[in-house]
């Protein structure tokens, strides 16, 4: 895919449709309990359910599998903790679905997620637009006679 463009809304569109299975038609009931607790194995699976299906999405447009591999682990870490953070705020403000507080920390849980797509698209985007340092490596070098 040589536009950038369209590299772009196709990988965006397919992180969302990953976004939408994984946050709301896979989870586990162990996903869904003490969201609070750092070390929980449901958050751990339901990272690792994000960090598989983006690397799917980014080696299905044509990211190398390595550099893909790379960026589903760091997002497996920021999806992690993006929702620890509001398990851990969920627990300690005790907002239930029928107060506007829950509302607004499911809205921030999402905000963060889909930030985290944009950076990794724009992490992933085909040189030179990207902002992997892999198109620094491949540049060439000025006075080298490289072209």
């Amino acid at each position: 895919m040589a536009d950038p463009v369209t590299f772009a809304l196709v990988l965006l569109f397919l992180f969302q449709i990953k976004h939408l299975f994984a946050d709301f038609y896979l989870q586990t009931p162990r996903m869904l309990r003490d969201r609070g607790v750092y070390l929980h194995v449901g958050r751990v699976q339901h990272a690792g359910l994000h960090a598989v299906g983006s690397l799917i999405a980014m080696v299905l447009v044509g990211v190398p599998v390595a550099l893909a591999l790379l960026v589903a682990v760091v997002e497996w870490a920021v999806h992690f903790h993006i929702d620890w953070g509001k398990g851990r705020w969920s627990d300690h403000t005790g907002h239930g679905p029928d107060q506007a507080g829950y509302w607004r920390a499911f809205g921030v849980d999402q905000a963060l997620h889909q930030w985290t797509y944009l950076v990794m698209v724009w992490v992933v985007l085909p040189c030179p637009y990207s902002a992997a340092a892999r198109c620094a490596l491949s540049a060439p070098k000025v006075g080298t006679g490289s072209a």
